[in-house]
C-alpha cells in the first residue's frame, strides 16, 4: 500500500469517526427509551426505604457533569457498596441542558441501585434544559417528607421568581412538623473561605435580596443544613448555626488541592444522635509527582467526560491535522500546467457530450440561450450533444437528444428554479446508453450535481461552466440572506468546482473570484459566443410594425433585457429614469424586455414613479425575434451585478447599441468605458449622468455604437465553439494522463 492509499485510508477513518459521532447523537436523542416524571417513582422508593427507620443516611453529590470516568466508574460503585439509602444531586448533574446530556445522565444513573433525586441547577437550565428537566424529572422546586425529615429543593437559576419561592417555602416550613429539615439549592449562598480561581460572582446565589430572604427564613424555621454545588470545591460555612455545605467534586474539573478534590458527602440522620456528615474523598495518589500527573489526566478526562466517543473525536481531529500537515510539508506541488498534454487526438474526433442544466428552453434566460448556442455550434462541427434538463409545463413535444426530468416543484410558475427528480433511474440509464466522452455541468447544485455523479460512475471527465454569481440569488432560498451570500454560496461553488476536472469562466475577473474562494481546478477563460450575423440583420418592415405596436415615434429608445427578478436590479434603473425625466426635455422611451415573478410589482412601481408613458414592460420575447427588438433601440441599459458575463450586452452591441451598465465582475471585461459604452459604480447619480449624456448627445451615441459592433464581432458562436472544443479535448487528454499515472 503506497503513501497516497494510506492517506486515503486515514481520511475514510476520520469520516467513520464522524459518522459514529452522528450515530451516537441520534441514538441519545431518538433510539433510547422515553422517560418522564422520574422523581415521582424515586420519592416513593425513598419513602419506602426510610419510613419508620431510627437511622438512615444519604449521599449528596454535586457537579456530576455527565462524568463517566469519575462518577459512573468510581463514585457509583462506592455508593452501591455503602450503607446509604438514597442519593441527592445538589445541582449540575448534567454538563448542559441538551437532550443528549439528559439521556446520557439517565444511562449513568441506571447503574445506581439506590433511589436518587436531582436539584435543578445551572447546567440543567442551559440550552432550554428547564423544559427537559420538567418533562423527565419533575418540577424545578419541590419538597417531600420522609421519615422524620423534610427535604426541600429550590430553583436558583432565575427560572422561577424567587419571591414566589420564598412565599411557598415559608408556607411549607410553617406547617411542617418534621424533626429535621434539609435544603438543596444549586448556587451556593456563600463563597468558600479560600478564593477559588475557577469561580466568579455569577456562580453564587443572585440577587442579594433572594439570599437574605433565604437566610432569614432558614433561621426562623430552624433548617438543619443547606447543600449546594456549582463550583468544584468542598466548603462548609456556618451561618446562624446552620451549616451551608458546598460540594462540587462528583465528576467535573477539580484542581486536586485542599478544597478542590473528588468527593461526595455522606449525611447520617439518627433519632438519638441527630445529624452527622462525612466527606468521602476519592484517593488520587499520594506521591506529589503522581498526584500532579493524575490531576492532569483527570483534567483531560473531565474535559471529555462522556467517555471514549469524545476521545475518538479528538483522535480523529489530530489525524486530520496530521494529514493536512503531511500534505503541506512533504507532498510536492506543481502549480504550473502540464504543457506536454497533447489535445490533438481528441480535437480530431467527433465528441459525445452530455450537458446537465437546471434550466433550458423554453425557459428564456442567459444560461439556456448560452447552452443552446453551444449545442448548435457543436452539432455543426459533427459532435453529438445530449442535454439533461427539467421539464416545463408547456414542454410537451418530443425533442431529439434532450432528456427531461419531471419537476417536483418550483418557485413560481415562471421561475427558472425547478427542482427536478434527480433520482430518476431513467435519466441515468439514458446517459449510460449514450456513452459520452465528457460531461458538461452548467450549475453547481441539483441537476448539475447529477452530472458530476454520472461522470464519476462512467469514469469520464466533467467540465463546469460558471455562469451565475450565486450569492446574488439569496432571496430565492429559505435561509438568512447574509448566511447564504457570505458563506453558503461561495462554499457551494468552491466545493463543486473542485470536484470538476475543468472550469470555464467568461471573464478574467470571474477567474480571479474563483481563485479567491479557493477553487483549485484548471480554469479556462472563454466568453460565451453570440450569433453576431443574426443580430446585424435589420428588417425595416418588422421594426416599423414594432414601433407602431409600442407607440414609438421620434423618442430616443432605451432597451434592457433581463429576467424581472430582484438580482437584476431593475428598481435601480426605474428610479434613475424617474430622475432623468425631471432633468431633461429630451423625450425617451424605455423598453424592458423579459418576464419574471416581480413583473407586477415593477409595473406598479413604474406607474408610481410617473413613468407610465416612458416605460413599457414588453414581456418575454422569443430568442429568434430578439435582433429586431434590439434594432428598435438607441442605447442599452443594464444594472444587474449578478452576471458573470452579461451575454445580452454583447447581443446589444452586435445590434449597434452602446451600453450603460453598473460595474461588476461580468461587466468589466466586456464594456470598455468610453469605447463601446460606459460602466459606473452602483451609484444612481453617476449611472444617470451617463444615460443623460447619451440621451442628449446623438453624435457620441453613434460613435460608441460603431465601436460596440467591432467589439461584439470577436465573440461569434463559431469561435466560441472551437474554444470550448479545445477545453474538452485538453480536459480529456489530461484525464487520460492522470488515469495512466494512477
Amino acid at each position: 500500500m503506497n503513501k497516497r492509499q494510506w492517506l486515503k485510508l486515514l481520511f475514510y477513518f476520520n469520516i467513520a469517526i464522524l459518522l459514529a459521532m452522528v450515530a451516537y447523537k441520534l441514538y441519545l436523542n431518538f433510539a433510547s427509551a422515553e422517560y418522564s416524571a422520574v422523581h415521582s417513582e424515586q420519592l416513593s422508593s425513598i419513602s419506602a426505604r426510610i419510613e419508620g427507620q431510627p437511622q438512615y443516611s444519604f449521599a449528596v453529590v454535586g457537579n456530576i457533569n455527565n462524568s463517566v470516568g469519575i462518577f459512573e466508574r468510581r463514585i457509583i460503585p462506592e455508593l452501591n457498596n455503602s450503607d446509604i439509602d438514597f442519593v441527592i444531586s445538589a445541582g449540575n448533574a448534567v454538563s448542559g441542558g441538551g437532550e443528549d446530556k439528559y439521556r446520557a445522565l439517565k444511562g449513568t444513573l441506571s447503574h445506581l441501585d439506590k433511589p436518587y433525586l436531582l436539584t435543578f441547577g445551572e447546567n440543567e437550565y442551559e440550552e432550554f434544559g428547564s423544559f427537559r428537566f420538567y418533562d423527565h424529572y419533575g418540577p424545578h422546586f419541590f419538597s417531600f417528607s420522609a421519615g422524620d425529615s423534610r427535604f426541600i429543593f429550590l430553583d436558583s437559576t432565575g427560572k422561577t421568581p424567587w419571591q414566589w419561592q420564598i412565599r411557598w417555602l415559608t408556607d411549607i416550613l410553617r406547617a411542617d412538623q418534621s424533626e429535621h429539615r434539609f435544603v438543596f439549592i444549586g448556587h451556593p449562598l456563600f463563597e468558600p473561605k479560600e478564593e477559588f480561581l475557577l469561580s466568579d460572582e455569577e456562580d453564587f446565589l443572585q440577587p442579594e435580596t433572594f439570599r437574605q430572604a433565604l437566610l432569614s427564613t432558614f433561621e426562623q424555621f430552624d433548617v438543619d443544613r443547606v447543600f449546594s454545588a456549582n463550583i468544584s470545591v468542598f466548603s462548609e460555612h456556618i451561618e446562624a448555626g446552620i451549616p451551608h455545605v458546598t460540594t462540587g467534586g462528583a465528576g467535573g474539573l477539580v484542581l486536586n488541592q485542599d478544597d478542590s478534590f473528588y468527593h461526595y458527602v455522606k449525611v447520617t440522620v439518627d433519632t438519638n444522635d441527630g445529624i452527622s456528615q462525612q466527606v468521602v474523598e476519592l484517593p488520587v495518589g499520594q506521591h506529589p509527582v503522581l498526584k500532579q500527573l493524575e490531576s492532569f489526566w483527570f483534567f483531560i478526562y473531565s474535559l471529555f467526560y462522556t467517555g471514549f466517543v469524545n476521545f475518538f473525536l479528538l483522535l480523529a481531529l489530530f489525524l486530520a491535522v496530521s494529514i493536512k500537515l503531511y500534505n503541506a510539508v512533504f507532498v510536492g506541488k506543481n502549480y504550473y500546467p502540464n504543457y506536454d498534454i497533447d489535445a490533438g487526438p481528441w480535437l480530431k474526433k467527433s465528441l459525445k457530450v452530455v450537458m446537465f442544466t437546471n434550466n433550458y428552453l423554453p425557459f428564456i434566460g442567459g444560461v439556456p440561450i448560452s447552452i443552446e448556442r453551444l449545442r448548435y455550434g457543436l452539432t455543426k462541427v459533427k459532435d453529438t450533444v445530449l442535454i439533461v434538463a427539467p421539464r416545463y409545463r408547456d414542454n410537451v413535444k418530443k425533442e431529439n437528444n434532450v432528456i427531461r426530468m419531471p419537476s417536483l416543484f418550483s418557485f413560481g410558475d415562471k421561475s427558472e428554479f425547478r427542482f427536478a427528480n434527480i433520482f430518476s433511474g431513467y435519466v441515468r440509464k439514458k446517459v449510460r446508453e449514450f456513452k459520452p466522452d465528457i460531461i458538461h455541468s452548467h450549475h453547481p447544485f441539483w441537476i448539475g450535481s447529477v452530472g458530476v455523479f454520472m461522470a464519476r460512475r462512467l469514469k469520464i471527465p466533467v467540465v463546469y461552466t460558471y455562469h451565475t454569481r450565486l450569492e446574488h440569488y439569496a432571496h430565492f432560498v429559505f435561509l438568512p440572506g447574509s448566511l447564504f451570500r457570505n458563506i453558503i454560496a461561495h462554499f457551494l461553488v468552491r466545493r463543486f468546482a473542485n470536484k470538476c476536472d475543468s472550469v470555464i469562466v467568461p471573464t478574467q475577473s470571474t477567474e480571479e473570484y474563483l481563485r479567491l474562494i479557493g477553487v483549485k481546478s484548471t480554469i479556462y477563460v472563454q466568453p460565451t459566443g453570440i450569433e453576431f450575423d443574426r443580430f446585424q440583420q435589420r428588417d425595416e418592415a418588422v421594426i416599423k410594425q414594432l414601433k407602431t405596436q409600442q407607440n414609438i415615434n421620434d423618442e430616443t429608445v432605451f432597451v434592457s433585457v433581463a429576467r424581472l427578478s430582484n438580482e437584476k436590479n431593475i428598481d435601480f434603473m426605474l428610479e434613475a429614469l424617474a430622475q432623468l425625466k425631471t432633468q431633461t426635455d429630451k423625450p425617451f422611451r424605455f423598453l424592458m424586455i423579459g418576464d419574471g415573478h416581480q413583473r407586477q410589482r415593477l409595473q406598479q412601481k413604474s406607474n408610481d414613479l410617473g413613468l407610465a408613458e416612458q416605460v413599457s414592460f414588453v414581456g418575454a420575447v422569443p430568442p429568434e425575434e430578439m435582433p429586431q427588438w434590439y434594432q428598435l433601440g438607441d442605447v442599452f441599459l443594464f444594472a444587474s451585478q449578478s452576471e458573470t458575463q452579461g451575454m445580452v450586452i454583447l447581443e446589444a452591441m452586435a445590434a449597434g447599441l452602446p451600453v450603460v451598465a453598473v460595474r461588476s465582475s461580468g461587466i468589466d471585461d466586456v464594456v470598455a468605458d468610453g469605447v463601446n459604452g460606459y460602466k459606473t459604480p452602483a451609484q444612481q447619480a453617476l449611472w444617470l449622468e451617463r444615460v443623460k449624456y447619451l440621451l442628449e448627445d446623438k453624435k457620441q451615441r453613434q460613435s460608441l455604437a460603431k465601436q460596440a459592433v467591432e467589439c461584439a464581432a470577436s465573440h461569434s458562436v463559431e469561435n466560441f465553439t472551437q474554444e470550448v472544443r479545445y477545453v474538452y479535448a485538453e480536459t480529456l487528454a489530461r484525464y487520460a494522463q492522470k488515469r495512466r499515472d494512477n
